[in-house]
């Protein structure tokens, strides 16, 4: 049942909207809750909702500031939105605090808007081969 329910997309939208649902009440009960921000973001942005996403993902990094993974995503939402230098920005702060997925980073399809940057290029460098900072 779970695999027909996935290849069903109006079912698996029906799933991510009920998530979501879900979520914005676990949220309401729990503001300061950085795992339910987490998927909340994450599932906003599933549903092209990059917006409430973005609000949802600056709301965690003011939570968990030194979370490598919270100022990733918010790169992600921030470049799904257009706002292709504060992405930068985010992103280079996640490399600081320990984000070091390079093969992630030049696959991730939130990400592809910034892939033509200069700056995408010497991280994705900097990752690679980190003891050349």
């Amino acid at each position: 049942m779970d695999s027909a329910f996935r290849s069903n997309p109006t079912l698996e939208r029906l799933g991510q909207e009920f998530l979501v649902e879900f979520l914005e009440l676990a949220r309401r009960r729990q503001p300061r809750n950085t795992e339910v921000l987490a998927e909340l973001g994450c599932t906003y942005t599933k549903l092209g909702r990059y917006r409430e996403g973005l609000a949802v993902d600056e709301a965690l990094v003011g939570l968990a500031p030194d979370n490598a993974t919270a100022h990733y995503n918010f790169a992600c939402s921030l470049a799904l939105c257009g706002q292709r230098n504060r992405a930068l920005d985010e992103l280079e702060k996640a490399v600081e605090l320990g984000y070091d997925d390079a093969e992630h980073l030049t696959h991730d399809e939130d990400l592809r808007e910034l892939r033509t940057e200069p700056r995408f290029d010497a991280l994705v460098r900097r990752l690679k081969s980190p003891g050349a900072d």
